[in-house]
């Protein structure tokens, strides 16, 4: 039986859909350059079955590139593939991000809007388009410095752009900064949370308990 927010069940969509949809580009394979197709294939792979699961040959036929291309593009190999892949995934969620800061002028609406719009777009995918770094970066911790070089990278990313507009809504620097860490660690926990449950609440939690915790600081 379905709770009532639970998705229908129906064929898993593409690598390519999903979080990829907000791009018109992402949406027209064609229009994109060879290059461009292996990274974003490698990032949608990488998202749902992580690094160890995703190889080069399946990175090759759904990018619909030869297997010489994804070399010449990438001569150190997969390693080097996933940390550029990685950084893909850095800046596609950091522009959602970015998106949901500027949404509302006060800091608490727009973190729980950015955790709402994650439920909705993780429902819409069938829950199986969660972070597309989390995999990657548990399966890869202490074993591949460029890796996680990449991942480290991109929490820094996302919880920079929480700490800029908590700084310039008002608040202190370290209480922005402990903030940032906060809203980042509490999505990522939420999100994973809500793909093992198939549900959005404990999304919907995070945006409603983040919010609280924000404007408490006013």
């Amino acid at each position: 039986m379905q709770t009532k927010d639970q998705a229908p069940q129906s064929a898993a969509p593409s690598a390519g859909a999903s979080r990829a949809r907000r791009s018109p580009a992402a949406a027209d394979p064609a229009a994109l350059g060879t290059r461009d197709r292996i990274v974003r294939a490698t990032s949608r792979l990488m998202q749902r079955q992580g690094y160890e699961g995703t190889g080069i040959k399946q990175i090759s036929k759904e990018a619909g590139a030869t297997l010489g291309s994804v070399y010449h593009f990438f001569p150190g190999g997969k390693q080097e593939l996933a940390a550029e892949a990685i950084r893909h995934g850095d800046r596609e969620f950091a522009e959602m991000l970015r998106e949901a800061m500027e949404s509302a002028d006060d800091p608490a609406e727009a973190v729980a809007g950015c955790a709402r719009t994650l439920a909705r777009e993780l429902h819409a995918s069938d829950w199986i388009d969660g972070c597309p770094i989390a995999a990657t970066a548990l399966e890869t911790v202490g074993r591949t410095p460029g890796i996680q070089e990449a991942v480290a990278r991109a929490f820094e990313n996302w919880q920079r752009i929480v700490y800029d507009k908590l700084c310039a809504a008002g608040f202190a620097e370290e209480v922005a900064r402990d903030l940032a860490y906060t809203v980042i660690s509490v999505l990522e926990g939420a999100e994973l949370s809500a793909q093992v449950s198939r549900s959005e609440r404990p999304l919907m939690a995070a945006a409603e308990h983040l919010a609280r915790l924000i404007a408490s600081y006013r």
